[in-house]
């Protein structure tokens, strides 16, 4: 089943297209990558998607419902969830109660008080956390965690609206290379098990390889490739702009 479709989004700043005429589409259960050079406009397709900055033209539905002209708190409550490249978590708070504030949210009781709401949602926090192998530290502030713990956090957050369609931006950033395999085995057993759509952005290719079902390529904002990964690493002008003539991958490097 089709959770996203993007038809011609396009946005641009002065004369800088950063995103032109970008068009696909994502099923429930697919993990896509968005790859390209520095600058491609993988980060303006995120931000325009989850309505923090607005589209000159073109179309981005949501199961059926258009994104476009729609904040990011409305886009989070049709159930599409956000990761960033750097974590945001309430760094004095513990685990659970990070998880217990984006659940506070989704149902919304946010404004609950707070001697009432570190009780809400406890069993539920909890249930996220062991999904995502963190339910041991949930008593911990996150101010002392690792990094690779705090990106599980912030994962844990992110399902707090049990989204349909999951936008995860440089998920990998910082982390150690065991740690992101980790991490992104995990966000594909969870995606596959849940049907959950994930569109995600990274620099490291031996994970867009080895965990991405297709791959998309941005270069100065136009898709130039899209497909499989065996059909994107041949592709020839992916290899000129992006990944070099001599670059392989998926368990070895150039």
């Amino acid at each position: 089943m089709t959770v996203l479709s993007v038809s011609k989004l396009c946005k641009a700043y002065g004369g800088v297209q950063a995103v032109c005429e970008v068009s696909f589409s994502l099923a429930s259960g697919e993990l896509l990558a968005l790859i390209g050079p520095n600058g491609a406009g993988k980060t303006t397709c995120f931000n325009l998607l989850n309505g923090q900055i607005a589209a000159d033209s073109g179309s981005a539905e949501f199961e059926g419902a258009s994104l476009i002209g729609r904040k990011p708190r409305q886009i989070w409550r049709m159930g599409v969830g956000r990761t960033f490249q750097i974590t945001a978590t309430f760094s004095s708070m513990s685990v659970r109660e990070n998880v217990q504030t984006a659940l506070l949210n989704f149902h919304g009781k946010l404004n609950s008080l707070v001697s009432l709401a570190a009780y809400q949602y406890r069993d539920e926090a909890m249930q996220l956390l062991t999904r995502v192998g963190i339910a041991a530290q949930a008593d911990r502030p996150c101010a002392v965690l690792a990094y690779g713990d705090l990106k599980r956090v912030e994962l844990a957050i992110a399902l707090a609206n049990r989204p349909r369609l999951l936008l995860m931006d440089e998920p990998t950033a910082g982390m150690a290379p065991t740690e992101r395999v980790a991490l992104m085995q995990l966000t594909a057993e969870l995606a596959r098990a849940s049907g959950i759509a994930v569109l995600f952005t990274e620099h490291d290719m031996d994970v867009v390889f080895a965990h991405a079902d297709r791959i998309l390529v941005l270069n100065h904002g136009r898709l130039i490739a899209e497909g499989k990964p065996a059909d994107v690493r041949a592709n020839r002008k992916v290899q000129e702009v992006y990944l070099g003539s001599g670059a392989v991958y998926g368990g070895a490097h150039a």
